[in-house]
């Protein structure tokens, strides 16, 4: 694993577990990476939940309770879209916050979707009146380093959401 991801992991994990709290994770491009960091801790298991992997959209909709129409509307790869992930991970994992990213790592775009390199993060808190969501756009990547770049934003978010 790359050792920005390590470091990462291990502030994130440490911050939630001196604050006392959890998180889950719900994830479509980065495929596991973000909960495959955070578990990569020693100790992580009194600090993560559970993690969803939810590639396509029907995963997104079955396992997450995200409205088939509010993908219709605005895209997966949407702000709307991943908060909707967030809440709905952090609620059915019992977890105090959770992250979900959703994005284009390409190699193409489909038609009516935001471009490659383009990806949206939503960080859910318990009690918060909304999630936090901001929209990242990294083109000329390649694949893996944009997945790696998703997951070190989404552990950062983990890690400062820990601190307060």
């Amino acid at each position: 694993m790359d050792s920005t991801l390590e470091f990462l992991a291990f502030a994130a994990v440490n911050n939630l577990k001196a604050a006392g709290l959890t998180v889950a994770t719900a994830e479509s491009c980065t495929g596991g990476l973000i909960a495959a960091a955070l578990t990569g801790v020693p100790g992580a298991s009194s600090a993560f939940r559970y993690g969803w992997v939810t590639y396509c959209n029907e995963a997104k909709e079955r396992e997450l309770n995200v409205p088939a129409a509010l993908i219709d509307e605005h895209t997966v790869v949407s702000e709307p879209v991943v908060a909707a992930m967030a809440e709905s991970a952090m609620r059915k994992a019992g977890a105090d916050c959770a992250v979900a990213v959703s994005g284009n790592a390409g190699p193409t775009a489909a038609e009516g979707e935001p471009p490659v390199g383009t990806v949206c993060i939503a960080l859910a808190r318990r009690g918060a009146a909304r999630s936090h969501t901001e929209t990242l756009y990294r083109p000329g990547m390649d694949r893996n380093a944009f997945r790696t770049m998703v997951a070190a934003r989404a552990l950062e978010l983990i890690a400062g959401a820990a601190k307060g």
